[in-house]
């Protein structure tokens, strides 16, 4: 295969990565890290390099859609970036010294609990319960853009979801992930935000996260710029599209999609880890 065939694949394969990371709030780096390691042979350090790279291309994508379209909890997203930004500075310290195989078996085991915890249903007591005084106090609740008007809506438990947040941005600067995956489930199931509010706005704060390790990444040579380019270009491709369809998807369909995707990945990620083979 030469440099122009290869460009071309990894370009394709990142287009499907940006499409999905728009569509479910992931980032892409769920998809771009096994396509690289798994489908490609590249080291996997180098892969979460790439990944945090076209996470911040995914963001850039999609963010500005979904705010215009009015989707995305800015306040919410930009409080929460407190924490998601200090965890990924550690969590990308700590990449750069941990055993490839324990990043890739660590991978798949946090995938696969963001797949079981997606289908947990929302209790109606707690669907019923009042506001949080927290997001009272900060006015961090919104409006979901319907058919049939605007729906409001109030997040809980933000002082769980904010230590939350910080365990995303330890998986981010460790796994290359964007932890788009962590943030949706805790905005989900932990905030009870309205599922498309929670991808949106998580495509939101993808990239101030990335951006926070990948600095780090840069700064050890694990990012190859032959890598990086056909991943971005081809992920802004994909966000693009993926930010069209969002808005008339079905919850249950992103849902359900969003779960096969990241299972998928996840057992083929753990498998590897074990035979050593990333």
């Amino acid at each position: 295969m030469n440099i122009l065939e290869f460009s071309a694949l990894l370009g394709a394969g990142a287009c499907a990565a940006g499409f999905v990371g728009a569509l479910t709030g992931l980032g892409g780096g769920v998809v771009i890290v096994p396509l690289l390691t798994l489908g490609l042979g590249v080291d996997i350090r180098y892969a979460v390099g790439t990944a945090l790279v076209s996470v911040i291309a995914t963001s850039s994508g999609a963010a500005a859609a979904y705010v215009r379209e009015g989707y995305s909890n800015l306040r919410l997203g930009i409080f929460f970036e407190v924490a998601t930004t200090l965890g990924a500075l550690a969590g990308a310290f700590v990449a750069t010294w941990a055993p490839t195989r324990a990043v890739a078996i660590v991978f798949g085991l946090v995938l696969l609990s963001s797949a079981a915890l997606s289908w947990q249903r929302h209790p109606a007591s707690v669907r019923n319960a009042p506001p949080d005084p927290v997001a009272v106090r900060l006015r961090l609740a919104g409006t979901l853009p319907e058919a049939d008007g605007p729906r409001p809506y109030a997040p809980r438990k933000i002082p769980l979801a904010f230590g939350l947040m910080g365990v995303a941005g330890v998986l981010s600067g460790l796994l290359g992930i964007g932890s788009g995956a962590f943030k949706v489930l805790a905005m989900d199931r932990v905030m009870r935000l309205p599922y498309k509010v929670s991808t949106t706005t998580s495509n939101f704060m993808i990239g101030v996260t990335a951006a926070a390790s990948a600095g780090i990444y840069v700064s050890r040579g694990y990012v190859d710029p032959g890598l990086a380019m056909p991943v971005v270009l081809g992920v802004l491709a994909g966000a693009a599209l993926g930010t069209r369809v969002l808005a008339t998807a079905r919850v249950g369909v992103l849902r359900a999609f969003f779960t096969a995707v990241i299972v998928i990945l996840a057992v083929e990620m753990i498998v590897q880890g074990l035979k050593g083979t990333v």
